[in-house]
C-alpha cells in the first residue's frame, strides 16, 4: 500500500495529472492545418474534431455525476487516466476524418472525468483554509500547457510529423498515471462517510440552491472566456496589426504570467476570501474587455491586452474552483465535481456559438463585431460576483447550522467506557 503523500506532494501529482489534461485538450486545434492536410480533411470540418473532444466530456460528466463517489477515486482516477492515453495515442493512427472523431471522443469521455476525479481529491485531502493556494496550483497546469505544451506540440510536429505530439503526450500520459497508482494512498474517506450515512439521490443533491447557483456561476464564468478565446488570435493579427510571428511569444509570456499569479489568486483567496478576490478580478477583466476590445484603445500595445486577459481570468478561476469545492459533502464530491465538468464542456461550448453568431469576417480577415461580444462578457462578469456571494453565504451558513440526522449518523459513536450514562442506557434500550 502506498505510504501517505505530503499535502505538498499530492497537489504536485494532481497537477501534473491535470497538465497531461490540459496538454491533450489544447495542442490539437494548433496543429488542425497539418493533419487536415495529411489526412485530406476540408479546413471547415476541423471544428468537429474540437467540438467531438468537449460534447464527449459534456456526457460523460453527465453521466459521471450519478455514480463517481461510489469507487476509490484513486482506482477510478487510473481508469479515467488510462483511457485518455488511448484515446490520445488512438489519434495518433488516425487515417482519417471519422477515426480522429472517434480517438478524441475517447479522449473526451475520459478527460472530463479525470478532471473532476482529480479536484475531488485535492478538496478531500486539503482543508478549505489551504484549498485556494492548492487549487491554483493545480489549476496553473492550463497555463503551463499553453507556455510550454503548446509550442513544444507544434515544434514536434514540425520534427516528426503531426502523429508524434500525440504518441508523446500519451506516453507522458501512462507515466503519470503509474505514478498515481503507485505513489496515491487509496481515496476511500468518502465512502467510509457513506457507509455511516444514507446516501442522497444525486437528483437531490442538483436540487439544492447552493449546488444550482455554483453550477450557474461556473456557467456564466466559461461563456464570457470562450465567447472571446477562440476569436483572439484573428482580432490581435488582423485588427489589431499584430505580426503573426510573434503570436508564440504571446501566449507564452500571458501564460507564464498567468501561471504566477494564480499562485498569488490562491493565498489571496484563503486570506480574504473566495467573494472578494473574484469581485476585485472581474472589475479587472471588465476593465481589460473595455479597453482592449470594447472601446479598444489603440495606444496599450496588445501584449499588455493580452496579458491582462489572461491575468484577470485566472484571478477569477481560482476562487470560483476554491469554493465550489466547499459545496459538496465528502461523499457526494465527485459526482459533483463531474457535474461541474460537464456545465464547463457545454458553458465553452455555448460561449464559442455565440462568438460565431455575433463575429462576421471581413476581406483581409478583420473581425466585425468584437465590440458587441466584449459588452456581452462584460454583462456576464457584472453577474458572477453576486452569483458567488450568495453561494458563499449559503456554505457558511450550512457549516452553521445544527447537524441533521444524516450528519449525526455520519459521527462514529463513542465507545468510551466513561461515556454519560444517559447514552449508554439509551444504547441498551435500542
Amino acid at each position: 500500500m502506498p505510504s501517505p503523500l505530503s499535502e505538498r506532494r499530492l497537489v504536485f501529482l494532481i497537477g501534473a495529472v491535470q497538465l497531461i489534461n490540459a496538454l491533450d485538450f489544447m495542442m490539437v486545434m494548433p496543429m488542425g492545418p497539418d493533419f487536415a492536410k495529411a489526412l485530406g480533411i476540408p479546413s471547415s470540418e476541423l471544428g468537429l474534431i474540437g467540438g467531438s473532444y468537449t460534447a464527449a466530456a459534456a456526457v460523460a460528466g453527465v453521466i459521471g455525476a450519478f455514480f463517481l463517489d461510489r469507487f476509490d477515486r484513486r482506482r477510478a482516477l487510473a481508469v479515467a487516466l488510462a483511457g485518455l492515453v488511448v484515446g490520445t495515442a488512438a489519434g495518433g493512427f488516425a487515417t482519417g476524418l471519422p477515426s480522429l472523431l472517434a480517438a478524441r471522443i475517447i479522449a473526451g469521455a475520459f478527460g472530463g472525468p479525470a478532471t473532476a476525479l482529480a479536484l475531488a481529491i485535492v478538496s478531500d485531502a486539503v482543508p478549505p483554509e489551504r484549498r485556494g493556494r492548492a487549487m491554483g496550483a493545480v489549476m496553473g497546469a492550463f497555463a503551463v500547457a499553453s507556455v510550454l505544451g503548446v509550442p513544444a506540440g507544434l515544434e514536434l510536429a514540425r520534427l516528426g510529423g503531426w502523429r508524434m505530439p500525440f504518441f508523446t503526450v500519451a506516453a507522458l500520459g501512462a507515466a503519470v498515471a503509474a505514478a498515481a497508482v503507485m505513489m496515491l494512498p487509496p481515496q476511500t474517506a468518502h465512502l467510509a462517510a457513506g457507509r455511516r450515512a444514507a446516501p442522497t439521490p444525486f437528483r437531490e443533491v442538483l436540487r439544492r440552491p447552493v449546488v444550482l447557483l455554483s453550477l450557474s456561476a461556473s456557467a456564466v464564468g466559461l461563456i464570457a472566456i470562450f465567447a472571446l478565446i477562440p476569436n483572439l488570435s484573428a482580432y490581435f493579427q488582423f485588427n489589431r496589426g499584430y505580426p503573426r510571428d510573434e503570436l508564440g511569444l504571446l501566449y507564452m509570456v500571458g501564460g507564464a504570467l498567468s501561471f504566477g499569479t494564480m499562485r498569488l489568486a490562491g493565498w489571496l483567496t484563503d486570506r480574504h476570501g473566495s467573494p472578494a478576490v473574484a469581485a476585485g478580478s472581474s472589475i479587472g477583466f471588465i476593465a481589460v474587455l473595455i479597453a482592449g476590445f470594447a472601446h479598444p484603445v489603440t495606444s496599450i500595445p496588445v501584449m499588455v491586452i493580452f496579458v491582462g486577459f489572461m491575468i484577470a481570468n485566472g484571478f477569477r478561476a481560482v476562487p470560483m474552483q476554491a469554493l465550489s469545492s466547499r459545496v459538496p459533502e465528502p461523499r457526494e464530491r465527485a459526482r459533483f465535481m463531474s457535474a461541474q465538468s460537464a456545465v464547463q464542456h457545454l458553458a465553452s461550448a455555448a460561449g464559442a456559438m455565440i462568438g460565431t453568431q455575433l463575429l462576421t469576417e471581413q476581406t483581409g480577415g478583420a473581425l466585425v463585431g468584437i465590440e458587441d461580444l466584449a459588452w456581452f462578457a462584460v454583462g456576464t462578469s457584472l453577474v458572477l460576483p453576486g452569483l458567488l456571494y450568495a453561494v458563499d453565504r449559503l456554505v457558511r451558513a450550512r457549516a452553521t447550522r445544527p447537524p441533521t440526522a444524516a450528519r449525526i449518523r455520519e459521527e462514529p459513536a463513542p465507545s468510551s467506557s466513561r461515556a454519560p450514562r444517559a447514552a449508554r442506557s439509551r444504547r441498551a434500550r435500542r
